[in-house]
């Protein structure tokens, strides 16, 4: 960590991994309102690094993809930085589903700026990614500004997609392993965005990838877009459907590679097991930059 890092930022924990450093820290969040954590793993050389935000699914945390997807080695050799961070606000004050279910409320933000009672109090995802969890590591890690990607899984390949797409200028590496593509069509996607959002399906658009896609026009000129899906996936049919963003795609000519895994599942074996032609694909994009 750099001498650079803001007071607020509190080191919970630090290991010498793969010759860099694999940190998780937490710090309170202007948008949640909140204490938040994630993960930062620093690779091995002087910055500043080319970096990779990842976005995990529903029920996770920053630890998910910091102890089982196995990255850091192929990050060490390629000079990646990686951040992981939660998947939503937590605290007393945050509120919760009140069947708990796993889909809605705590470790399932879906990565929107939520504008209904109670929700918009704290679950503000989409402004925590991009502004006070960017800034505070822009701030004190040696994070390139010019070369961020972002990449995620399931609700996290939603939001990957989706924060990617609204922010090219910002996100100039984009990758998803088995993402909601088309939440305002599916039963998890629509359970989120209608508590979240409202029964205004228009103002669901700004969180659906296939409609930023439809509504982006011509992306031609725009980096390509990696997509990994497990054939085996019991979430394929009713809540992912890929075919619909590689329509999208084609009618936006926008470079997709979706590449469909026989007998993969959901799980993070099916992640550690494609992770590093993930990280490969940021780091071409973002090392020619």
């Amino acid at each position: 960590m750099s001498s650079t890092a803001h007071a607020p930022l509190t080191s919970c924990a630090l290991h010498a991994h793969h010759g860099g450093q694999l940190g998780v820290y937490e710090h309170q969040a202007a948008s949640t309102h909140c204490t938040m954590r994630f993960s930062v793993f620093t690779p091995p050389g002087e910055g500043p690094f080319p970096t990779v935000f990842w976005l995990s699914g529903l029920t996770c945390t920053e630890d998910n993809f910091t102890t089982k997807a196995g990255a850091y080695k192929r990050a060490a050799a390629l000079g990646l930085m990686i951040v992981a961070p939660d998947t939503s606000p937590r605290g007393p004050d945050v509120p919760d589903d009140p069947e708990q279910a796993y889909d809605f409320g705590l470790g399932a933000g879906f990565y929107v700026d939520a504008t209904q009672e109670p929700w918009s109090a704290h679950y503000q995802m989409q402004s925590y990614i991009t502004q006070d969890l960017l800034n505070i590591v822009l701030a004190s890690f040696a994070c390139d500004p010019k070369r961020i990607g972002i990449m995620g899984h399931s609700m996290g390949g939603h939001g990957a997609l989706t924060l990617g797409l609204k922010n090219p200028a910002l996100y100039k590496s984009l990758s998803a392993f088995a993402p909601i593509v088309a939440p305002s069509q599916v039963p998890w996607g629509q359970k989120a965005l209608g508590g979240y959002l409202g029964d205004d399906r228009a103002q669901w658009a700004a969180y659906d990838a296939c409609a930023l896609i439809t509504a982006a026009g011509d992306r031609a000129s725009f980096p390509p877009i990696l997509i990994d899906q497990g054939c085996a996936d019991d979430f394929l049919t009713e809540q992912l459907k890929p075919e619909l963003f590689e329509d999208a795609c084609r009618g936006a000519q926008q470079d997709l590679t979706l590449r469909m895994h026989d007998g993969y599942d959901h799980s993070y074996f099916f992640i550690a097991s494609f992770i590093d032609d993930h990280l490969d694909h940021h780091a071409a994009i973002l090392k020619a930059l």
